[in-house]
């Protein structure tokens, strides 16, 4: 069950959505992955760094935090399941989610890196999809 008064059809696109965006950041192309963005979004991922707010930000600080990987051949695979959905009276979508992040080097064995939640603002511009907000908190995080 999609969530009350949530339709499949829509739950199908968020996943959809999800899929696209998560395939972009995965594979470095973070311009791609911040225009899933409002031009003003906000994205808060790590305990330890300011929020990133605009498109250009949203850049700027993945190519900041990824830095140090730009030599390491190990794979990175964002996961987003159990997705609850609830769309407001504002036609913006609260999206509650659970990630993973799974890091496997050559040769070797999946390892999950990070296990927590994320919360989403979802609005749609010109009939896309595009996140308003993202706040990421780790599990264990207090």
């Amino acid at each position: 069950m999609a969530g009350e008064g949530v339709s499949v059809e829509l739950y199908v696109e968020v996943q959809q959505f999800y899929a696209r965006q998560m395939q972009a950041l995965d594979s470095g192309k973070y311009e791609t992955f911040a225009e899933t963005f409002t031009e003003d979004g906000l994205f808060t991922h790590t305990p330890t760094r300011p929020a990133a707010s605009t498109r250009a930000g949203i850049v700027a600080d993945l190519y900041d935090f990824h830095a140090g990987a730009a030599t390491d051949p190990v794979q990175r695979r964002h996961w987003f399941n159990m997705i609850t959905l609830v769309p407001l009276d504002d036609g913006t979508i609260e999206s509650t989610l659970y990630a993973l992040v799974l890091r496997t080097r050559p040769g070797g064995q999946p390892e999950v890196t990070f296990s927590g939640t994320a919360r989403d603002v979802l609005v749609r511009l010109d009939g896309r999809l595009h996140n308003r907000s993202r706040t990421v908190t780790h599990d264990g995080q207090r």
